[in-house]
């Protein structure tokens, strides 16, 4: 059974970081879904698509996957540099700008 542990990137909808500290076990699906023809819902038979495990630190993740005999793919954060200015936000609207403010 093949199995993903990755940490979650953060919501592009929003600037915050909520649920992105924690490392997620992910199963890889076993069976392709099926379109149910009368009600057009989707289905599978793999009844481990839906569990999905949390971990504190990648190292228990991946800890626990060898414990389990789960052969386990580690896919490692892209992070991004923090965007910090000296005056932050409240230097776009300063009286003593050098340079002219432009939209």
């Amino acid at each position: 059974m093949l199995a993903r542990i990755y940490q979650p990137a953060r919501n592009a909808m929003t600037s915050g970081t909520a649920k992105t500290k924690r490392w997620v076990l992910e199963y890889a699906p076993a069976s392709a879904r099926e379109v149910d023809p009368l009600m057009g819902w989707t289905s599978s038979t793999d009844t481990q698509a839906q569990v999905r495990l949390t971990f504190d630190s990648k190292d228990a993740a991946v800890e626990y996957a060898r414990e389990n005999g789960i052969e386990a793919v580690v896919q490692d954060p892209h992070k991004r540099k923090p965007n910090i200015r000296a005056r932050g936000y409240g230097e776009n609207f300063a009286t003593d700008r050098k340079t002219v403010w432009t939209h």
